[in-house]
């Protein structure tokens, strides 16, 4: 009887310990997570150049290899809907550790003159793609929105 018991229990350490062990490593390939995200996007005034200024939080359990931005119209991408593999080109934000996994992104461009009287009017979104060091990407088609007026 004793002996049924002893077997039964490390049968039940055995189950758990393996279930917790797959509880961990699955925990460990999760895709990165994209937060926190918020657009600014100021004009040209007179002589002064405009800027678009975007920020986000990006955690990633086995750390953040690199955020990609695209800001992009309305009417673009309608069709389709915007991809991974339209992300390949497009400019890094610059990140910085802000504890744990996670980092703090900005991304800043200048808007001239010329930019703005070409560009769009109405809505405007944000995307981000943002790949872990482990090769795991988080792509987020509208984490903002601003208006071009």
């Amino acid at each position: 009887m004793a002996r049924r018991i002893v077997l039964a229990t490390t049968a039940g350490v055995v189950v758990l310990g393996g279930t917790g062990a797959f509880a961990l490593a699955y925990a460990g390939e999760q895709p990165p997570s994209v937060a926190h995200s918020a657009a600014r996007y100021a004009a040209p005034v007179g002589e002064r150049a405009g800027s678009l200024t975007f920020t986000t939080d990006v955690t990633a359990s086995s750390g953040v290899k690199n955020v990609k931005v695209l800001a992009w119209p309305n009417s673009a991408f309608a069709k389709d809907g915007l991809t991974v593999k339209d992300m390949a080109s497009v400019e890094s934000a610059v990140c910085k550790p802000t504890g744990g996994d996670t980092v703090r992104c900005a991304y800043t461009i200048a808007v001239t003159r010329a930019d703005a009287e070409k560009s769009e009017r109405g809505a405007w979104h944000v995307a981000v793609l943002a790949t872990a060091k482990d090769g795991q990407t988080k792509l987020v088609t509208k984490a903002a929105d601003f208006n071009v007026a």
